[in-house]
């Protein structure tokens, strides 16, 4: 017999395939049946693109390290800021450290200075260094996410969402557990990812 003769015990049908030659397969044949050579699964494996960091993974764990530390600082400090707000601009009050009590004369340790009599000379306004601590703070936070953005190079709604973080009370905190997770699993994924440089 020969190598084109379809073999009647096999019961097999002609084909026609999308090239135009004709091939004979068994009857019972299917697509989900259909095997792939394992040379040709390391080849295509092979051809997969590979994941590109913007640096080596230890750039990028300290980098996530650094970004961590920032969001817990940043999202402290906002909660702070909203607690201040609240008493500032909602009771009329401020928080004073070593005042002086203007009626008595004593030194107060820490108090409250009421914004309309004012009962407390000199100290050191709390409240004030709250608002100036976090600005400052929000601007090392904002670098923190550019530079985890742009070494795990994700697009650009993330630096936004990240951005936010600093600015929506408790925000920071639930991105920041996000961010690191998805991070942390990119990293291990792809334990060869080529470096930008």
């Amino acid at each position: 017999m020969s190598e084109h003769t379809p073999d009647p015990q096999h019961n097999l049908k002609p084909v026609r395939r999308t090239d135009g030659v004709r091939v004979n397969t068994p009857a019972d044949a299917t697509p989900e049946r259909a095997t792939v050579p394992e040379n040709v699964k390391a080849r295509a494996a092979a051809l997969q693109p590979r994941r590109r960091f913007g640096g080596t993974e230890a750039q990028i764990r300290g980098a996530l390290t650094f970004y961590k530390i920032c969001a817990w600082v940043s999202g402290t400090f906002l909660l702070l800021l909203v607690a201040e707000m609240i008493t500032r601009y909602g009771l009329g009050y401020d928080l004073i450290a070593g005042g002086t009590d203007k009626i008595t004369g004593e030194t107060v340790a820490l108090g409250w200075q009421n914004l309309e009599l004012e009962n407390l000379a000199g100290g050191v306004n709390i409240s004030t260094w709250i608002l100036i601590i976090h600005g400052w703070f929000y601007v090392v936070y904002l670098a923190a996410c550019f530079r985890i953005w742009s070494l795990m190079r994700w697009p650009f709604p993330q630096l936004i969402v990240m951005a936010l973080g600093g600015v929506v009370p408790f925000l920071s905190f639930i991105v920041e557990r996000k961010i690191h997770r998805s991070t942390e699993a990119e990293l291990a994924s792809n334990p060869k990812a080529a470096k930008r440089y």
